[in-house]
């Protein structure tokens, strides 16, 4: 396989990728970034841990769906992430009828 079709093949699953995304996004009532992932989930918790003076984000996801080209089955019924960066999340709104 040459980089030409590996790049190719890459550039089609990370399309397939986006209609995904864009088909189950008004399933989700939050979406969520975080420094390694990007998340569309229903419900979500996050807590401010500290340990030996280090802080630190502990997010928890029900109902998820998960932005991962490499990754078969990206909903996910509970996901726990671990995180010394910025945790992004915003709340979605459902477009008025």
């Amino acid at each position: 396989m040459s980089s030409e079709d590996l790049e190719r093949y890459e550039t089609e699953i990370e399309l397939q990728l986006y209609r995904e995304y864009r088909d189950v996004l008004p399933l989700f009532a939050y979406v969520v970034e975080t420094e390694r992932r990007f998340y569309l989930a229903n419900g979500v918790e996050v807590h401010t841990e500290n340990e030996g003076g280090q802080p630190y984000f502990r997010v928890e996801l029900t109902d998820a769906w998960v932005w991962d080209m490499y990754r078969p089955a990206r909903f996910v019924g509970n996901v726990r992430v671990l995180t010394f960066k910025d945790v992004n999340i915003e709340e979605l709104t459902s477009p008025n009828p």
